[in-house]
């Protein structure tokens, strides 16, 4: 996501720089009948260099948004992995599905767990979505219930907030109990 957010910080940026230089071209360009003055010249410079500040605080203010919304999954995701109790690492259990678009914008990602032990177990299984790039853009708690021994149990995984482009799903941890 931090990749994906200072690509649009330089996109934005770069927009408004040229903006600005039309601008700036713009004021400057005259007719034989008004002269040129450094004045003019100047207050468009002035008007473009707040325009690029403006949008790149825009941008700023969208990836700490986005940031913090990350970051506030993340501990929620921690908080619940830090409730199991005597959990075992399951992550060879686990296994996902492709990722799939919700309706709404949100990703949806099928978790299967194979049960292995010798009485029904649950898992908890933490699901990292990435961008194609790899970085982190999410990442997602789900419990699979009462999977009978040998049987597989599955639920699905969904983004905690609308997500575009290819995104890449992952077991980032597992845990049966």
């Amino acid at each position: 996501m931090a990749g994906r957010l200072r690509k649009s910080k330089h996109r934005c940026t770069a927009a408004v720089l040229l903006m600005a230089c039309v601008v700036a071209g713009v004021t400057s360009c005259s007719d034989n009948n008004s002269p040129t003055t450094s004045a003019g010249r100047s207050k468009a410079a002035s008007a473009a260099s707040s325009a690029a500040s403006a949008a790149s605080s825009a941008v700023a203010s969208l990836a700490s948004q986005g940031a913090s919304a990350l970051a506030s999954a993340s501990a929620e995701a921690k908080r619940r992995l830090d409730e199991v109790t005597n959990g075992l690492n399951a992550k060879n259990d686990v296994s996902l599905g492709a990722p799939a678009s919700a309706g709404d914008g949100r990703i949806t990602v099928a978790v299967t767990a194979h049960n292995t032990a010798d009485s029904a177990k649950s898992f908890v299984v933490l699901v990292s979505l990435h961008d194609r790039s790899g970085n982190l853009l999410d990442t997602v708690v789900v419990t699979v219930h009462d999977v009978a021994t040998g049987k597989d149990g599955s639920a699905t995984a969904r983004s905690n907030r609308k997500l575009s482009g290819p995104v890449r799903a992952e077991v980032a941890r597992a845990l049966r109990y």
